[in-house]
């Protein structure tokens, strides 16, 4: 397919113009105007761009991409190479931050929800811009036996702590650096929240606002969306995918 057409549909599913966001969403290298062979990876570190040279690739589709607010603008250093090794190799590279966090089918929240086997997953709806997932485990369990579930999906064991609450049964979770919607979390009734990263802050708040905290890691919880991503494409307009995790204990 063409690159325009990548990038209208891409926009159009993700519903870009929903969030405010904190880079460019959609097409932030220009590369082939053919698309046959798209790599998917969560950041567009030098590592996955060298993977998608050798798996030949026409497009790199990333959660992390370029072009952060406040960092700084010169193509100078890190970014100089990883944008010359993608213009060397006339490869398209698209980015969708929090679009992949919140879609509905695909996104990295989504997908955790399906991860840990929730009921009831859903959107925490007029806040954080959706951004906030809740559901309910089927039977209460331990933060113990929820940390061990949480090993199992993601392949990672989290770091946790809070209140000493006995049983989890409602859960809300936001992916990546999320940590400071555990307010949110709290005022849903929540018995435990998890977002990817922690902060000093975060072990006081949980204590005194008696919820169970899990940080999972921000690349382990957002592996998922942007492979789902990769592989509704492929579905959809019969292109090759492949998915490259680059490991990052972060």
């Amino acid at each position: 397919m063409k690159r325009t057409e990548l990038t209208a549909y891409l926009n159009e599913y993700l519903q870009v113009g929903l969030y405010k966001d904190y880079a460019p969403n959609g097409l932030q290298v220009e590369g082939s105007n053919d698309i046959t062979t798209i790599v998917t990876g969560v950041t567009a570190c030098q590592a996955l761009i060298a993977r998608a040279v050798e798996l030949n690739a026409d497009a790199l589709l990333v959660h992390h991409g370029f072009f952060w607010k406040g960092e700084p603008e010169v193509l100078t250093g890190m970014k100089y190479r990883r944008i010359k090794a993608l213009m060397d190799n006339n490869i398209n590279l698209l980015g969708y931050h929090l679009p992949v966090d919140g879609h509905p089918e695909i996104g990295n929240n989504a997908e955790l929800g399906r991860k840990m086997g929730m009921t009831n997953a859903a959107s925490i709806e007029g806040v954080a811009q959706g951004l906030v997932w809740q559901g309910e485990l089927v039977t209460p369990e331990s933060p113990e036996a929820f940390a061990g579930r949480l090993h199992h999906a993601l392949g990672r064991m989290p770091v946790y702590f809070g209140a000493e609450v006995e049983q989890i049964k409602r859960v809300a979770w936001c992916t990546g650096g999320a940590q400071d919607y555990i307010d949110i979390a709290v005022n849903a009734g929540a018995d435990a929240f998890i977002s990817g990263e922690m902060s000093e802050r975060t072990y006081h708040s949980a204590v005194e606002q008696g919820i169970q905290y899990f940080s999972a890691g921000h690349h382990a919880t957002e592996r998922y969306g942007i492979k789902a991503l990769g592989e509704h494409l492929a579905t959809q307009f019969g292109l090759t995918h492949h998915f490259v995790d680059i490991d990052n204990p972060v």
